[in-house]
């Protein structure tokens, strides 16, 4: 695995800072996906596997070393800590909670990219035929992040290129709603309402792809006043 093909899960409460991280790191090359607090987090973590949590510690409800504490004791995936305390001893207790690396805000962006690569770098390869394909099931649909490829059964199921682009957008933002401006922006196309109004037709054409019933879409859902989400099983 190369630093460019890691997906990544970023957990914090701040929903700027979320979203700044989130858009950064995607266009450093990778797949990021991201959460809101703890709970939903572990929601995402329970149908994906990531290469790197960066994860915030000063969050409402469950706190980040609590949650890296949890995640020790089942999963090997590398934690990044995020915290406005920067002092020594605040450092120490992340670390021994079973950190990675710890990193006080405020941050340079560039700076986070540079421990991210540096803490990938030293994991090990995996071999590949022990490698789990990163893939989410939507019903009878597969699809399989890496290749960009969707399946039903053993039926490769012809997506265009918009929808290529469509299940890479959300598929690294499962379970987040996605404004119909960013998709716009995303696909990278000029911002106006008909290009809103072009999406709202790719996502019914794509839904007609992964619903059993596209009139009632459970896996391509509308988030009244939030956009479009991905909800995987």
């Amino acid at each position: 695995m190369s630093d460019m093909d890691a997906h990544l899960l970023i957990v914090d409460d701040d929903e700027r800072i979320r979203t700044l991280l989130q858009k950064f790191l995607m266009r450093s090359g990778f797949l990021v996906t991201a959460a809101r607090d703890a709970a939903h987090a572990r929601r995402i973590l329970s149908g994906l596997d990531f290469d790197l949590i960066v994860l915030d510690v000063m969050m409402p409800g469950e706190d980040g070393l609590t949650l890296t504490k949890s995640l020790r004791e089942t999963r090997a995936v590398p934690i990044l800590l995020l915290t406005a305390k920067g002092e020594t001893g605040n450092r120490i207790e992340g670390l021994e909670a079973g950190a990675d690396d710890y990193l006080a805000k405020p941050f340079e962006p560039k700076e986070l990219l540079l421990r991210i690569n540096a803490i990938l770098r030293r994991m090990p390869e995996a071999p590949v035929d022990q490698t789990a394909p990163k893939v989410l099931t939507l019903g009878t649909i597969r699809y399989d992040m890496e290749r960009g490829e969707m399946w039903q059964g053993e039926d490769l199921v012809r997506l265009t290129a918009t929808e290529m682009q469509l299940m890479k957008i959300f598929s690294a933002s499962c379970n987040e709603p996605i404004s119909r401006a960013k998709l716009v922006e995303e696909l990278g196309r000029d911002r106006g309402q008909a290009q809103e109004r072009a999406v709202d037709v790719q996502i019914t054409r794509l839904r007609r792809k992964i619903e059993e019933d596209p009139k009632q879409p459970r896996y391509l859902q509308t988030v009244r006043g939030a956009g479009y989400m991905l909800a995987p099983e």
